[in-house]
């Protein structure tokens, strides 16, 4: 499989200029009568995380969860109350990056809701993968799908040349938003069951 494998890693998921506002109204139109709802910050979260529960055996949209791409951390904050007890009633989980979880705490204190359910990547949902995978098996990945030459281009720029191969391998995969969304999924469908990052694991456990 090559670079441009895109249209069928993201069959079912909204891309391009729209994703960001698209995915969150495709999956809040589902998410009205769910009996449990995951709010994550984007699409590559929930890619991620829909991913992993197909690889578990699990068929979310028959258990009726549904992952909602919340547009960021203060999207996560907002969709609190509407899905909260004041809310829809629906049971609630989610994961954000580090850097915003203090957003999503004070959403939470605001909502009147406790902190278990929600779970926060390391760094992000990148760097949670390749720490999972190792370096050398998302490099084996990158060359499965064609970008192998275009990551070796990146470690050789002045500014990433002798950096922590994991650091170079984050930059890589948050250049471009399709291939964030595309490796999200290829990643988690490489990782081994035993070796799933703790958040991704602890959310779906937590619906």
């Amino acid at each position: 499989m090559r670079a441009d494998d895109a249209a069928d890693l993201l069959a079912g998921y909204v891309t391009g200029p729209v994703a960001a506002t698209g995915a969150t109204a495709a999956a809040l139109a589902r998410a009205e009568a769910a009996r449990a709802v995951v709010l994550v910050e984007g699409v590559s979260d929930q890619i991620a995380v829909e991913t992993l529960a197909g690889r578990r055996g699990r068929d979310l949209a028959a258990e009726n969860i549904v992952v909602v791409p919340a547009g960021g951390a203060h999207g996560i904050a907002r969709y609190l109350r509407w899905f909260g007890p004041e809310g829809t009633g629906a049971r609630l989980a989610g994961l954000c990056d580090a850097g915003e979880a203090h957003i999503v705490w004070r959403g939470l204190a605001a909502a009147g809701l406790e902190l278990p359910g929600f779970f926060v990547c390391t760094e992000d949902l990148e760097d949670e993968l390749i720490r999972a995978a190792g370096p050398a098996r998302v490099t084996e990945v990158l060359s499965a799908h064609g970008d192998l030459r275009a990551f070796r281009t990146i470690q050789r720029q002045p500014a990433w040349r002798g950096k922590d191969e994991a650091a170079q391998l984050r930059r890589f995969l948050g250049a471009g938003a399709q291939r964030k969304l595309r490796y999200a999924r290829l990643l988690t469908e490489a990782i081994s069951l035993d070796r799933v990052p703790q958040p991704l694991d602890a959310l779906l456990s937590a619906v």
